[in-house]
Order: C-alpha cells, then structure tokens, then sequence
C-alpha cells in the first residue's frame, strides 16, 4: 500500500519552514465575507482559530472562512509553494502553485462563478486507507452572505470544473510505487463522477467555456491547455499530462514515477485517425497504434501488444465538445447514425492498464448532403365549415435548400389514396370547398436537389359543423367515501380533432337546489370532491363548441361510500364460565359509518400476554359461544366489524379464565429397554395439561389388540412400571391417564407393544374341499406368528387317524391332493413353523370322498365247460365267462355291462359269472365288462378272446331191440364194432326217473345200452344225444318204451279162476 504522506500539524506550522501567506482584499466595499477553501480527498488544510491553536483538517471538505474586514484570512502555505490570487467575474480566488518559472496561473484557466453552497453535514474524516498524498491547492472563495464560522465539510463539491492539459515536463513529481498510482487514479476517477453528478443536480452556469485571450483547446466539455504546467483545477485525473479543473482550483501537483510518466509518453505518441468512405450517415476512421520513436530517439519503455482505444467526436468544431463514441481494441470503426452535410471532428486517445495518453490531434470530415428529413405532421391553423388551413415547419435540409413542399389529401373520400393539393415553399395551406363535419386526411413531405423526403405521419382533421349531439350518461368509474369519480365519452359521430367541451351537473336529494354544475372543461373524466357519506346524487352532462351546446345526457345516480365504522363496545362474558367454553355478548359501535353492519369478527388470543390472535367467529349476531377451550387457561377476546365501508379498528380486549377440570390426555406410556418374551417395562411422563391442578396419580390399562377388554394393570405416582405375565410374541395395547383433585382425566392414545417372539399358535382346523371323488382341496389360516412371520405351514394327510403321512410342506395356505378313493374317509392336520419354532399340530379334521362309478371289473375269464351246470349251455353257441365285483365307490353296483363285439352291449343284472348264448359257432369274440351303478358306468375291464366251438352231432334215433320184463335193450346211430373205438362220438343217453326228472343213464361211444332192474309192465321214457369235442348235441325227443309182464310162478294150489294172457304191443314210437 503507498505510504500516506504526514498531514501538518501544529509543530509544522510553527517551523520556519512555513510560510504565512497574508491574503489580500477580495471585497471591493470591504464588508464581511465568507471564504469557501475547498479541501479535495486525501487532501489536509490547517487554519488557527480564534483562540490561537491550530487545526487540520482533512478532505474531502469545504472549510468556511469569515472574513471580518473584508481581507482574506491567512493561509499556511507549505514550502515550495507560492500564492496566486485570480480574478474572474469580480471573484477572487487564492490558488496554491508549486513555485515554478513555467507556471502562469493568468492566461491559462478558465474559471466560473460558484453558487453559494447549501448548508452542509458535520466533517466526515477521510479514510484510513486512502493511498494519495496531501494536495496543497486551496481555492478561496468569496462571496456575499452570513454562514456559520465553523468548518462544513462534504463529499461533493458545487463547482464546475474544466480541463487543464499540462505538457510542460518542467512541474515538481511525487514519485510513488505503481499500485498507489492506479489506486489514487481510480478514487480520483469516482471523485470525479459524483462531482459531475452533483454538477447536473445544482442551477450552474452552461457547461461550455468562456472565451479567454489565451489559446485554449476544449473537447468534451473539458479544458486543455497548452502551457498549464502541472496546474489542476478542480478534481484533477492525471494522466499523461491531461488535468480537470472547474470553478473550484485544485492547486496540487500529482507526482509521478519514471515508469508512469514513461508510459503516458508513449501513448501520447499516436496519430490523429484517418476518415475514408465518408457518406451521409456513415464514415469509416482507421488509425494506427501509439509509436515508440519520441523526438527522433526511441522510448526504452516496453511496448505493450495490445492497446485499447476511446474515439471521441465533436459536431461543434475542434475546440467544441467531445464525446466518446467507441472504446475498444480495434484499430478501425464505422461510426453510424452521423447527420448528413455536418462537419465533424474526430481524435483518438490510447490507454494502457488504466493509464491514458493524451488524445491526438482531430482528424476533421464533413457528411455528404441528402434529401430532406422526414417532415413533422400539418397541423390545423383553422377551421370552418367549408375549408381548413394547414401549417408546418421545415425539416432538415441536410445539406441542400429545400425547393418545395408535397401536401397530399385523399379528398375525404377515406380510401387511403392520396393526391397533391400543395406544391411550393410556402408553409401553410387553405383548403376550401369542403363541407361540414368532413373528415380529411393530410401528408407532407420536403424536396431538394437530391430527392424528396419520406411522407409524414398521416393526421386526420375535420371540418366545422354543428352543435355537438346529446352525449350518454357519464359513468361512475370508481366510488369514495367523499368522493365519486366520473368518466364520459364524446357524442357520436364527433369528429376526433373537433374540439369539445363538457359541463357535468350534480344534484343532492336533500338539497332542493335542483341541478348545479360541478365541472366545465374538455377533459372526459372528473372526480367530485367533497361529498357526503352514503349518499345519492345525480349526474348528468351537456357537451358544447363553438357551434352550440347539445342537450344534456339523461340523468343517473351514484352512490358515495359508506365510511368504515366505529368501535365495537367491548364485548363481556354472558352467563357462567365453563371448564371448555363460554358465552360473550357485545353492542355495536355508535357509529356504523353510514352503512348497515354487516358482520362481526371476534378474534382470540390465548394467554394473558399472548400475540397471536385467531379468527373464531364471523357473522352478523352479537354474541359467540367460545368453545373447545383448555381448562384453566387464560384468554383474551376482542371483536371489531365490517360494513360496505370497510373494517373499523379492534375493540378493547376481555380477559376470560377458565376454571381447572381433570388433568388432560397424556402421552402414550412408551417402552423401556428391550421387551422381554412375558414382561415389559414402561415408562410416561405427565400430561400437557394438567388441568389447573397437580398430578399426583397414574394409571395404566393393557388389553391384547385383538380384544377390546382393557384392564389396569397399574396405578401410582411412579412415571414407570413392568407388566409380568405376558405371552411371547403378542402384541398389547397400552394406555394412560393421570389425575389431580378434580379426578382422573382422558386416557392417552393406545401404544402397542409386542413381546419377544416365540412359535407361532396353534392353526385353526383346516378346511377340506372335495372337488371330485379322487380330489381334495385343503385350506388354512394363518395362526397368530407370536412376534415372527410363518415362513412355511406343515400338511399331513392320511386315511387312518393315528398314521398320517407329510403331505405338502411350503408358505402356501392351501394344497391339492389327487388320486383320492371315492367314498373313503381321510384324516388331515396342519401345523405352522417360524424361525423360532414349529407351533403345535391343529385338530384333525376328517372327511369323506363322495361315491363315483364302480371301480374297473377285475379277473375276467371264461368258464370251464366242466364247471358249467346248466344244462342249456352250448359251446357252440354260448360262452361263459365270470369276474370279481369290483369296488363300489360308495354307490351299489346295479349292473354289469358287457361288450362282445358289433352288438349292442349285453346289460346284465348283479352277478359275477354269466352265459353269453345265441352265439355263432366257431367264431372268436373280444370281451370287455364294466360296472355300473347310479352314478354312471365304471371303466372297462381288460379284454379277453374267447371263440365258440364248432356245432355239435344231432342226436340218433333211439330203437329198442329186446324187452324182457325187467330189462330193455336199447340201440341208436349205425356204428360198427369196429368203429366204435375210433368214433370221437359219445353219446349221452338219458331216462326219465319218476320225480319227471332225466336222468343219465349212460356216456360213452357205445350204440346200446341194456336198461336193467326195471318193473314189468312199466313204460319208461328215454331221450339220447350225441357228444363231441364240439360240445352236447340236442337232445333227442321222447321215447317211450314198456316192459311186458313176467311169466307167472308155478301154481302150487290151482283154483279155478279166469285166465288173463297179457300181449305185448309195442308202442307206435318204436
């Protein structure tokens, strides 16, 4: 940071060193004056006082100095100094100049007169921090009028300041590090701005300069001149020997290092721009970087690569004001946006990291001319009914005389095509011949040698006509308590330029002054002030020109605003105070502004001191019932109401207390440590309202969640207990209430609980489902898990209750079983597991399968002929077969059916053996059987081939041969002796016995048989077939055959007697 140079103190000012300057007469009449010395930022000046001590006083300030006699007080000069008094306008300044033979503080600064400055804030100190060092120019100045004798320091000064430019390298330099250079630079640059902008706030004199003897050059406003030598006036910004001075001199020298003053130098080496394609708008400036050859030697200073550039153009000739029109790093620009035929002047300054060099010479052009600018709009000049007169200004020439003036019209007819009605250098124009009220449309454009300008914006006038027509009714547009604002239109068929006035009249009902005018102007709205609340008035308006007034618009009423109302009475407690709620009543304010009330607010703050109030009640009633209120508690009731005038203000406030009831709902008892599988241990705390009372007693209610049957479990002054007996894994409900002398109050909410988990429970008896007869389906509950989730149920199943099989074994909760015998009984339990443990089995549960069709036939075969008893059966034709009766199913078998091939199938009736006759002999034939019951036919049976035998012989005729009476012999078929042992034949011969029955008298292959031991005289029958491999023939039919009678024994006593000779006849059979 650079070093602050030491501010004068008192010891300073004593040393011989300093110089008192005796400050001469700055009043020609010698009366009192004040002196302003204005003290800049970083600046220090010391004055000695009436008491003889001495002062300093640092800037930024405006020290005022009275002067008695008219002389001005002395100032210390610091050495190396001298004092310069400057006349300008009969104002004398003192200036502090370095001691130099360059300086000539006469010809070369351009001064104004200050206005005297408004009274000023107290001394604000200068900053600690602030880099520059002390300046040690003052200027006095004087002027008439009384101030205060101590000093006013402020921020901004009230002065103009000019530009000062010091080439003279002959000035006193303070050299100092780089930073604090650019530091002081930049504080000297926002000095500057609020200076300026101080400038702009104040009445100052016009900002161009006086002309002066000495030769002086003037861009931007500022001053530069050619030989002042280190001199500032004003804020100064130095940089490359440019200063800035005003009506207030700066009388400090800036100091600086070799390096700076090396760098300014270098860009002040640069040349003036060059202009090239100069057109009417548009010019195109070019230049080149600053040059390092300074007066035929070379600057050893290192030249930077990149510079960048301000151009400032001036339009008021090289010594006017300048203004920067680009700032960049570019070596050329195009400026736009020039006037045409305007001489301009342009300069380019260079700057490198915040240092600027002075700016070059100017580089003078002059635009082309063009055509005219763009004219304004005619305007009317006057008006009647038949013409209109048109006026207008000249544009811009830009360059060129203008030659003439194009005014166009479209003859009224409102098409939008124009034609010349005008052409010439006059400025104005009467159009005639028109008729009343006709509307016409105007515009104009400007002509020289280089074209015609571009046609104005069209306007619209009208001619004169009659009186206006009745205008409507005004409209209210916004209403007041006092006030009512109106708002009206022009008549129709009013031209838009027509000048039109208005006047509204107003009307009080109560009044009885009938109608009177509020308002007379041409302003289409009005607001009448200074009215009654609430009440109604009449408007109507008359519209009027030059011609005549129209008949007044048709009259309306409005309303003004009622005014918010008064106070509301406080409102009082009605009736007795309850724990929770009671009753308050109020009046209404005395004034209701006008207005009916239309609703009243109540609003509630609990607590004596409380802030937060809440709406409880809005309506139009005067009286509230305060409930859902805490015991005990403090409240605080105001009321305020509301009207179509607004809101009134809130009454006094009622303070209310509650009386104590029983203490209020606690929190949940919660749990404390880990619980255990029978026990928990709980803790609480006291309720949140303890109902105006004390608490001195708990108790504590536990129910399980599945039940709603609470018990207590607990009751003391403890905050803690433990709940023994407990299931594992089971979840309870815990609740609390507390009480103090008025009882016990509410229980707190339910805190659910679960004891450490164990097996799950037992499940529920499952359910079976048969879907058919061999399929069942099992369903289960989930039991409760005791603290853990099942993770998988158990099934076992079985068809005797005491050796059940595991089944199913999963987390379903139901499980299918197949391939189930009808009409059978089955046992069945499940059981459910957990990480803990497998719980207990359920009951078991039986069921039973419902019947089905009988059960497949089983052990079909054919039947032996030996084994076949009936005497019908024919091997040939028939065919015997047997089975086993199958399963039932729990329905009986009510028949069989048989399948022997193409037929129909043979239904039989409940039998297991079976001869299938009517067959075909030697034939093979496929059977099946199957079961049928009533609820349908069972499956077929295995199949079996069985083939029937060929026919067997036809039985032979049966003779008899020889007869005695006790014997018969019998032949039949014509075989041979010697045939009979090869014959396959046999015979089966058969004799009636006496039950009717045949009996079987001989089997073999023989062809007679001798009947013995028969009885004389008997007739006997006999039937005989025929066997083979093939099976029995048919029998034969009946033969009859008769024993004769025996001889008779010798007579041992003959007696007469009648003789009887029996004669054998045999029968027509044989």
């Amino acid at each position: 940071m650079a070093e602050h140079p030491p501010l004068l103190d008192t010891a300073q000012i004593l040393s011989s060193d300093i110089s008192l300057l005796s400050a001469p007469i700055v009043s020609a009449d010698g009366t009192q004056q004040v002196i302003l010395v204005q003290v800049n930022p970083g600046e220090a000046f010391t004055i000695r006082r009436e008491d003889g001590q001495f002062q300093c006083i640092t800037g930024p300030a405006q020290v005022p100095m009275m002067s008695p006699n008219g002389s001005v007080p002395p100032i210390y000069v610091p050495p190396g100094y001298a004092p310069q008094v400057i006349e300008d306008n009969g104002v004398r300044r003192v200036v502090v100049v370095p001691q130099a033979p360059e300086f000539h503080p006469g010809g070369h600064t351009v001064l104004h007169r200050s206005p005297h400055p408004p009274p000023l804030p107290g001394f604000i100190p200068v900053p600690t921090m602030m880099p520059p060092p002390p300046r040690h120019m003052y200027s006095p100045v004087t002027g008439a009028g009384d101030m205060a004798t101590q000093y006013m320091p402020q921020y901004q000064s009230s002065q103009v300041y000019g530009d000062v430019d010091a080439h003279s390298t002959h000035g006193r330099s303070n050299f100092r590090d780089e930073r604090s250079s650019k530091t002081y630079e930049r504080l000297q640059k926002k000095l500057k701005d609020r200076q300026g902008t101080q400038k702009d706030k104040m009445s100052s004199p016009p900002s161009s300069p006086q002309k002066c003897p000495s030769p002086i050059n003037e861009h931007n406003g500022l001053i530069k001149g050619q030989n002042a030598s280190g001199v500032n006036i004003g804020s100064t910004k130095n940089k490359s020997g440019k200063g800035k001075g005003g009506a207030q001199i700066d009388t400090e020298i800036e100091e600086k290092d070799e390096e700076t003053k090396a760098f300014e130098a270098l860009l002040s080496n640069i040349v003036k721009p060059v202009a090239s394609d100069i057109q009417s708008r548009t010019v195109v400036l070019t230049w080149s970087p600053p040059s390092s050859f300074i007066n035929g030697e070379t600057d050893e200073t290192t030249v930077p690569e990149l510079y960048s550039y301000d151009i400032l153009v001036s339009s008021t000739g090289k010594d006017g004001k300048y203004k920067s029109v680009y700032a960049g790093e570019e070596t050329s620009v195009t400026l736009n946006d020039l006037k045409p035929a305007t001489d301009y002047h342009a300069k380019v300054q260079a700057e490198y990291n915040s240092i600027k060099g002075t700016p070059s010479e100017a580089e003078s052009f002059t635009t082309l001319s063009c055509e005219p600018d763009v004219p304004n709009p005619p305007r009317i000049a006057n008006r009647t009914k038949n013409s209109l007169t048109l006026q207008w200004k000249a544009p811009s020439d830009n360059g060129s005389k203008i030659q003439s003036f194009i005014l166009e019209w479209d003859e009224g007819k409102g098409n939008g095509e124009f034609c010349q009605c005008y052409m010439g250098l006059q400025k104005q124009f009467k159009i005639t011949k028109l008729s009343p009220a006709m509307g016409c449309k105007f515009r104009l454009s400007a002509k020289n040698e280089y074209g015609t300008s571009g046609f104005s914006e069209e306007v619209f006038y009208y001619t004169s006509g009659c009186a206006p027509s009745m205008p409507a009714s005004p409209v209210l547009t916004k209403a007041g308590v006092t006030w009512l604002s109106l708002q009206w239109s022009k008549p129709s068929g009013t031209p838009s330029d027509e000048g039109i006035s208005y006047i509204l009249e107003m009307e009080e009902e109560t009044s009885g002054y009938g109608f009177k005018p509020k308002y007379d102007g041409e302003d289409l709205a009005y607001t009448v002030k200074n009215l009654r609340r609430s009440t109604k008035y009449k408007f109507k308006v008359i519209a009027y020109n030059s011609e005549g007034k129209s008949n007044p618009s048709e009259v309306v009423e409005f309303t003004t605003c009622p005014d918010k109302p008064g106070v509301p009475v406080k409102p009082s407690v009605k009736g007795k105070i309850h724990s929770h709620s009671f009753k308050i009543t109020w009046d209404p304010p005395k004034d209701n502004g006008g207005a009916t009330i239309n609703k009243y607010v109540v609003e509630m703050a609990e607590g004596s001191n409380g802030n937060k109030w809440d709406m409880i009640y809005s309506g139009a009633t005067r009286e509230h019932l305060c409930d859902r209120l805490n015991p005990g508690c403090v409240y605080r009731l105001r009321v305020y109401c509301i009207s179509d005038g607004g809101q009134s203000a809130v009454s006094e406030s009622l303070l209310v207390q509650t009386p104590a009831v029983p203490p209020g709902p606690c929190l949940p008892p919660r749990l404390q440590g880990r619980p255990k599988a029978k026990e928990i241990q709980l803790r609480w705390g006291p309720p949140l309202v303890d109902g105006g009372s004390p608490i001195f007693c708990y108790g504590v209610e536990m129910s399980p969640v599945e039940k709603d049957e609470p018990r207590e479990v607990y009751q003391g002054s403890e905050v803690e207990c433990t709940v023994s007996n407990l299931l594992p894994g089971k979840t309870y409900s815990f609740r609390l209430h507390a009480a103090n002398k008025m009882g016990f109050g509410p229980f707190s909410e339910k805190c659910d609980i679960t004891t450490a988990p164990g097996p799950p429970d037992q499940c529920k008896p499952p359910q079976v489902t048969c879907r058919s007869a061999t399929c069942a389906q099992v369903n289960w509950e989930i039991p409760l898990s005791n603290g853990t989730d099942v993770t998988e149920y158990r099934l076992e199943w079985g068809g005797v209750e005491g050796s059940m099989q595991m089944c199913y074994c999963g987390p379903g909760l139901s499980y299918e079983l197949k391939g189930l015998s009808p009409a059978t009984t089955y046992y069945c339990r499940v059981q459910a597991l957990s990480v803990v443990g497998a719980g207990p089995f359920s009951e078991v549960v039986a069921c039973v399968t419902p019947p089905s069709v009988p059960a497949v036939v089983t052990c079909l075969q054919e039947i032996s002929d030996d084994d076949i008893e009936n005497s019908h059966y024919s091997p040939s034709t028939c065919l015997a077969i047997s089975w086993e009766k199958p399963c039932d199913h729990g329905s009986e078998i009510l028949a069989y059916s048989i399948d022997f091939g193409d037929k129909q199938p043979l239904a039989v009736g409940k039998v297991t053996s079976y001869i299938i006759d009517n067959l075909q002999p030697d034939t093979t034939y496929r059977i099946r059987i199957q079961a049928l019951n009533s609820l349908g036919a069972g499956p077929f049976s295995h199949m079996i081939k069985l083939k029937t035998k060929p026919l067997p012989p036809d039985p032979p005729r049966l003779e008899c041969v020889a007869f005695s009476h006790q014997n018969l012999k019998l032949k039949w078929g014509e075989g041979t002796p010697k045939s009979l042992s090869t014959d396959s034949i046999q015979y089966h011969l058969q004799m009636e016995d006496k039950n009717g029955r045949f009996v079987s008298l001989y089997r073999g292959p023989c062809h007679t048989y001798k009947v013995q031991r028969l009885n004389e005289s008997t007739s006997y029958k006999f039937c005989i077939q025929a066997c083979n491999e093939a099976g029995e023939g048919p029998l034969s039919q009946e033969y009859i055959f008769t024993t004769p009678k025996s001889v008779p024994a010798a007579l041992k006593d003959l007696q007469r007697s009648r003789l009887f000779i029996p004669v054998f006849k045999p029968s027509a059979e044989l």
